[in-house]
């Protein structure tokens, strides 16, 4: 895990893609897609084994018990679009809705969806928690915590998703199996974040490195 500083919250970010914050007993995720073969299947595209909601919900599930975490921001696109949220799995719901129960969980509105309202929690299109706002996709308005890009980084020949983080914002990695990402040298991403910025890369630890320009 990474530990850091924005503005004046105590964060860290860990090898999952998730944020926790403590002080405020709080789990960050984004991009969570669930459903993505599913959709993709309707829609005629490439066929992919229908497990990644539940892997995705396995991460999840032990980040929580990991952090005790009480409070859940999803940060947009957790499902690949409205109709995937209908489509869930009835154990694959179960076992959200298991995970929701006895924490307040908000879901934040993304391009690819406005959250599922059937299952739960609630709902807004950015909230702002002790003085940082989060969002689907980052604005000028900081300090703020967002998603959307799906940052990723190479390595040693590797890549690995990442935290992009500076002194003004934080872009988390997509949390969601089947996702793809951006490098965080794209012009989109080197164009938002500080010259200063770090990339934290995910997987089995967590590696800061200066973020790829």
């Amino acid at each position: 895990m990474y530990r850091f500083s924005l503005a004046t919250a105590d964060l860290v970010a860990l090898p999952s893609g998730a944020l926790h914050w403590p002080a405020q007993n709080l789990l960050v995720v984004s991009d969570l897609h669930f459903g993505k073969a599913e959709r993709l299947a309707r829609r005629g595209g490439a066929l992919l084994p229908p497990f990644e909601t539940r892997e995705t919900l396995s991460r999840l599930d032990a980040d929580l018990n990991a952090t005790a975490a009480r409070r859940v921001i999803c940060l947009g696109d957790s499902f690949d679009d409205l109709a995937t949220a209908e489509a869930l799995h009835e154990a694959d719901q179960l076992w959200l809705t298991t995970l929701m129960a006895g924490r307040d969980w908000i879901w934040i509105e993304g391009n690819h969806d406005a959250g599922p309202t059937r299952i739960g929690g609630s709902h807004c299109a950015e909230l702002l928690v002790g003085g940082l706002a989060f969002r689907h996709i980052a604005s000028a308005q900081t300090p703020e915590i967002s998603g959307h890009y799906h940052p990723k980084a190479r390595i040693a020949g590797q890549t690995r998703r990442c935290f992009l983080i500076d002194a003004a914002r934080v872009v988390l990695p997509a949390y969601g199996t089947y996702t793809g990402g951006l490098y965080a040298d794209d012009p989109a991403l080197t164009a938002l974040m500080s010259a200063q910025a770090l990339a934290v890369l995910i997987g089995k630890t967590t590696l800061p490195m200066p973020m790829p320009r």
